[in-house]
């Protein structure tokens, strides 16, 4: 597992891949280097944007049987750079919409509230917060910031 950024990393990301292909190589929350270049943030030098470069390079490396699959994950692919998404890139996207019901999000609250050792008072009801007007929607990380 490789975390962080910088064009190195990413780098022997690869290098490992294709020691090890076949292989799956899945990287969460792409957004986070793969933000559109040219937006004034970072004065289009910064390490995120070297890190975005040497991953499209890598992947335009690849030759039609290499033997690796790139994923990635994203809440935020309207802000993502049009480079990624070319084709032979990330050229497909998958909209995953699932969003817990009632039953789904007071199963999320008992895994937050008891894998997080937190204390309530007796009288407090994971239904009743569950069933709340501010909960409906809400995903696993989303309830995880209302409990803390």
């Amino acid at each position: 597992m490789f975390v962080g950024v910088g064009a190195s990393r990413v780098r022997d990301l690869f290098k490992k891949a294709k020691e090890n292909a076949p292989c799956i190589v899945f990287v969460d929350e792409i957004d986070a280097v793969g933000r559109q270049r040219g937006t004034g943030i970072g004065g289009g030098n910064d390490e995120r944007e070297q890190t975005l470069n040497q991953l499209l390079t890598e992947m335009d490396g690849f030759e039609g049987n290499t033997g690796i699959i790139v994923i990635a994950a994203t809440n935020r692919a309207d802000i993502l750079d049009s480079a990624l998404l070319r084709p032979g890139r990330f050229d497909r996207q998958v909209s995953v919409d699932y969003v817990p019901d009632v039953r789904g999000r007071t199963e999320i609250l008992k895994v937050q509230v008891h894998g997080g050792n937190k204390k309530f008072d007796s009288d407090v009801s994971l239904d009743v917060i569950a069933m709340s007007n501010d909960t409906p929607g809400f995903r696993r990380c989303e309830q995880t910031w209302q409990i803390f």
